[in-house]
């Protein structure tokens, strides 16, 4: 009886060693491959930031071309086709574009540029133009040939709980397919005094940055000094919005300077590109300006020449 007894027990405490060893066993491979995925997806989402970013200055010039859903085919983005060739040749690093620019608008021919297609819309014949909803996904956005994708937020409106949710959604998702995320934050509401004020610009750029951004696009706030709190207190790249259409190149170029002195990563500037007298010119002085950090003086001259 004893006999029979040591050797059930003992066989007993075999299997289940052999099983535990098993489970243990897959449990590991099981990390290893989760381990492996996360890596692939890391270097996938740095490969394409490398397609929007210049590998060597660790910044970018976009020129986003998405206004035509919000103001309508105003001028310098009627013929895309065109437009995208000119700020292509002036050496852009990316386009910030709806998918239906996407598929319409492939050009088959002239310099390659970055793609990042733009996530969000509201227009201006909106009751609520700062309200932004999603009309495109980023999986529909890898279909199309995206190297990154874009949204677009505005604090302090109305609807901000879902713009946050939408941005959270997105964020996942874009940590899932290794996709680079650009967020657009800018604060405007009833409780918001100036967009372009420092604790508004600093709150903007740090939620886009803990919301899951890997570049955030936010308002210069007017002086270096200021700038440099912002870029401070966010731990992703940050680029400047060119915003309305400015007076003078001048304007322009030295609002750039200012942001690069405090720390910024680049320029996101559509209006004040697309619709210059020369987009090709006025993109090459920029890209001089922040990968070559060239003086303003001398950006001055070379867009003269």
């Amino acid at each position: 009886m004893f006999v029979w007894d040591f050797w059930y027990l003992l066989g007993v405490f075999l299997g289940t060693w052999n099983l535990m060893t098993g489970i243990r066993g897959k449990g590991k491979k099981l990390r290893l491959r989760r381990t492996a995925s996360r890596e692939v997806k890391m270097v996938g989402k740095m490969i394409r930031l490398e397609r929007i970013m210049n590998r060597v200055s660790g910044r970018t010039v976009i020129v986003p071309m998405d206004h035509g859903v919000t103001l309508g085919p105003i001028s310098g983005i009627v013929n895309m086709k065109q437009t995208i060739d000119r700020i292509a040749d002036g050496g852009a690093n990316a386009v910030i574009v709806h998918k239906g620019v996407v598929r319409a608008g492939h050009r088959g021919s002239g310099k390659d540029i970055g793609l990042i297609i733009h996530l969000s819309a509201s227009t201006s014949l909106s009751p609520d133009p700062n309200s932004k909803t999603l009309v495109c996904s980023v999986e529909e956005a890898i279909f199309l040939g995206g190297d990154a994708v874009s949204i677009h937020i505005n604090l302090g409106a109305s609807t901000e709980p879902h713009m946050l949710a939408q941005f959270g959604a997105v964020a996942k998702d874009c940590q899932r397919f290794g996709i680079p995320l650009i967020a657009m934050v800018y604060t405007r509401g009833k409780k918001i005094t100036s967009e372009f004020e420092v604790k508004y610009v600093r709150h903007a750029a740090r939620v886009g940055s803990e919301l899951g951004a890997d570049i955030v696009k936010i308002n210069y706030t007017g002086s270096p000094e200021s700038f440099k709190e912002v870029v401070e207190g966010c731990p992703v790249p940050v680029v400047i919005a060119g915003g309305e259409k400015v007076e003078t190149d001048e304007q322009l170029l030295k609002m750039i300077d200012g942001s690069l002195i405090a720390g910024g990563a680049g320029v996101s500037i559509g209006r004040n590109t697309f619709q210059h007298k020369d987009p090709t010119k006025i993109v090459q002085v920029i890209g001089q300006m922040v990968h070559k950090n060239l003086p303003i003086k001398d950006a001055l001259k070379m867009l003269k020449e």
